[in-house]
This record gives structure tokens, sequence and C-alpha cells, in this order.
């Protein structure tokens, strides 16, 4: 379900996607943006209180990496 917030002063839409979302991989951000049409016509800085619908969170399927210890 598409969740929509609130821009603060000085958000892009890519930094709001990597806040709320915890990524900008995966088409994430142009998911956003055709959510929301005409957001950058007024620039890359959205106006704060910009209100941004974003798109469901990606499905986590990142493999799990080992830790390695250098020392034993």
């Amino acid at each position: 379900m598409p969740s929509v917030v609130r821009a603060c002063q000085g958000d892009t839409l890519d930094l709001i996607c990597w806040r709320t979302l915890g990524t900008t991989a995966g088409g994430i951000v142009e998911q956003a943006y055709e959510l929301n049409r005409g957001l950058a016509d007024s620039g890359v800085i959205l106006a704060e209180g910009t209100m941004v619908t974003l798109p469901d969170p990606p499905a986590s399927n990142a493999a799990t990496l080992e830790n390695v210890n250098l020392w034993n």
C-alpha cells in the first residue's frame, strides 16, 4: 500500500525514498515519480510541506553475508 509523506526543507525525491524506504534501488524513485506526476516541474528541491506518495517498499531479497573475523 503506497504511503504519503510530507517533504521537509531541502528534500529531494530520492532523499525521501532513502529516508522512508531505506533504498533508492530497484526503480523506487522512478515509481515515486509515476505516482506524483508533475512533482519535478518546479525543480529538484521540493517545497517544504509537499505531500509525496511513495510506492510500496521493495521486497527484501538481499543475500545475507557471512561475517568474517580477521582476528581469532
